[in-house]
């Protein structure tokens, strides 16, 4: 009996994410398990504009902004879906929107059924993820699951 049967791959889109799902890939197929790759849909940014009396704008409508994230984490989702067929590996891809990816990561990995979560130590968060904690952190304090941090 292999240690783990199902993997969740978060994914941002980032290099590193990119790495850890391809190194989810490998692991999956050493066990013979199979891996979801996940996506957490960003949040629609508006910018402030004047001082007092200012507001928020609109960078770019609500449709298009869905468009094309939808768009972009579909690609990404494929690509990796194409490495796990020809590591002989079965995968699905999930897109979702989660008010904090940690929090999207999780319930998925819960739903699912993973057993394992593989992720990277950092996305693209850069600075702010010293000040804020990463996404990483949140879900290794969080999660029941066993995580996999690559770095």
């Amino acid at each position: 009996m292999d240690l783990f049967s199902h993997l969740l791959a978060p994914t941002d889109g980032s290099s590193l994410s990119r790495e850890a799902a391809e190194r989810a890939v490998v692991i999956a197929a050493a066990m013979k398990a199979r891996v979801t790759f996940f996506h957490a849909k960003p949040e629609r940014r508006m910018s402030f504009f004047g001082g007092e009396g200012g507001g928020y704008v609109d960078q770019m409508p609500a449709e298009e902004f869905d468009r094309q994230t939808q768009q972009q984490a579909r690609a990404h989702l494929d690509e990796l879906a194409a490495l796990a067929r020809a590591a002989g590996v079965q995968s699905e891809g999930v897109i979702a929107d989660a008010g904090a990816p940690y929090e999207g990561i999780i319930e998925v990995a819960s739903a699912r059924g993973c057993d394992l979560i593989v992720m990277a130590s950092h996305g693209r968060r850069g600075i702010k993820s010293l000040i804020l904690g990463s996404e990483t952190q949140k879900v290794l304090t969080q999660s029941k699951i066993p995580v996999l941090v690559y770095r």
